[in-house]
């Protein structure tokens, strides 16, 4: 037997802690938080990605519509595909520090035996 595998079925040693802590509220908390970031985010991209794509099959004559010289509107919304990457990257980094990060930090603590004090805010 492993090391990762002892007391998963014991009640006692690693294996429960980490089930109690998937069944505490705080456990509940944290994935409640992410989901309501991660689940929209990705339908909105996905479906930016997805009106791309439709444009450029269903929409040529629009996607060729010069911009600026050479530059089109196909490419602009390409390249702003790029920028909207970016973008939800640093809005979750944001929201991962603000909402995520606390109560991570806040069952790894208790796991660990520390106390973590709540921040404000971090209350729901």
């Amino acid at each position: 037997m492993s090391t990762t595998d002892q007391g998963l079925d014991e009640g006692t040693g690693p294996g429960s802690d980490w089930k109690q802590v998937q069944e505490s509220p705080d456990f509940a908390q944290l994935r409640r938080r992410l989901r309501t970031f991660v689940f929209p985010m990705t339908v909105l991209f996905l479906a930016w990605y997805l009106l791309y794509v439709l444009l450029a099959d269903y929409a040529p004559k629009f996607m060729a519509t010069k911009i600026a010289g050479n530059f089109n509107v196909g490419l602009l919304i390409g390249l702003l595909q790029f920028v909207s990457t970016f973008v939800i990257t640093a809005l979750y980094v944001r929201y991962a520090n603000r909402k995520l990060d606390p109560v991570a930090d806040r069952i790894r603590g208790e796991v660990e035996g520390e106390k973590i004090e709540t921040v404000e805010g971090d209350a729901e």
